[in-house]
């Protein structure tokens, strides 16, 4: 499965979201905002695992 994200800062946070779920969520560094989106997306793709039946 692809994901793409887009990534914007505001203020002092990163803010990062999955373009497909939509799944959003933030951090103070680049690298902490993937590492949190990654985390909200395993526990999105655990809730609704068909959308990862879809992709294959």
């Amino acid at each position: 499965m692809e994901l793409q994200a887009v990534l914007w800062k505001e203020e002092d946070m990163y803010i990062i979201k999955e373009v497909t779920t939509g799944v959003t969520t933030q951090g103070r560094t680049i690298e902490e905002a993937i590492q949190n989106l990654k985390e909200a997306l395993e526990l999105y793709l655990e809730e609704f695992p068909e959308i990862v039946e879809k992709s294959r």
